[in-house]
């Protein structure tokens, strides 16, 4: 079967390394075009209605974190008042990505150096992620997990100065997307829509036409 080329869209360093991980592990076989780093929703929710007229001619999957918003279709519903097009997957981290690698608890636990049970069985109930796990950090048996993690002391910053670094090194190493859905809807949601994608393409397109 020929590969699917798609765009990507996401929030951070961290949300691309989650999308590559995913789309490796896809039952689809995936090319990546595009990548689009949008630093923040913000960027998203201005520019969906372009991105998803440009899925016409080219898939793009597109992650956003939740958030404090009610509930994802809430969220796709005021960011996108026209109808979505077939091939713009538009996916949301509840809350935040953090959320789906804390689903993988054993590796994630393992990571950190705390004991596994610190972490709730439903990530997705978590209301703060990224504060969740930091504070997980803090109770880290290894120094440098504390100090690439924790923001330090008499800082404003909700992060460590290598926070992204540590948790994509977690990603590329150590998250099993396979194991993380068990314990987050909306990852499983994402998963089973990357793996029953097929693109709405024209006359002239294939699908690996990058």
């Amino acid at each position: 079967m020929p590969e699917t080329c798609i765009n990507l869209v996401f929030e951070d360093v961290l949300s691309e390394m989650v999308l590559r991980k995913l789309l490796c592990c896809s039952a689809t076989d995936y090319l990546i075009g595009q990548t689009l780093p949008a630093d923040g929703y913000g960027w998203i929710k201005k520019k969906i209605k372009g991105l998803n007229a440009a899925a016409k001619g080219m898939p793009y999957l597109v992650l956003t974190d939740l958030d404090t918003h009610e509930c994802a279709p809430v969220l796709i519903r005021e960011w996108l008042d026209v109808p979505r097009h077939p091939n713009l997957l538009s996916r949301v981290a509840v809350r935040e990505v953090e959320a789906w690698l804390l689903g993988c608890r054993e590796a994630f636990a393992a990571f950190l150096g705390v004991p596994e049970n610190r972490i709730p069985p439903n990530v997705d109930e978590i209301q703060n992620p990224k504060r969740f796990l930091v504070d997980l950090a803090r109770r880290s048996r290894r120094g440098n997990i504390r100090r690439d993690i924790v923001p330090q002391g008499g800082s404003t910053a909700k992060v460590g100065p290598d926070y992204n670094g540590r948790l994509m090194s977690f990603v590329e190493e150590h998250w099993d997307p396979a194991i993380a859905k068990d314990h987050s809807l909306s990852l499983k949601k994402a998963i089973e829509a990357l793996d029953a994608f097929i693109p709405v393409l024209g006359p002239s397109q294939s699908r690996a036409d990058c």
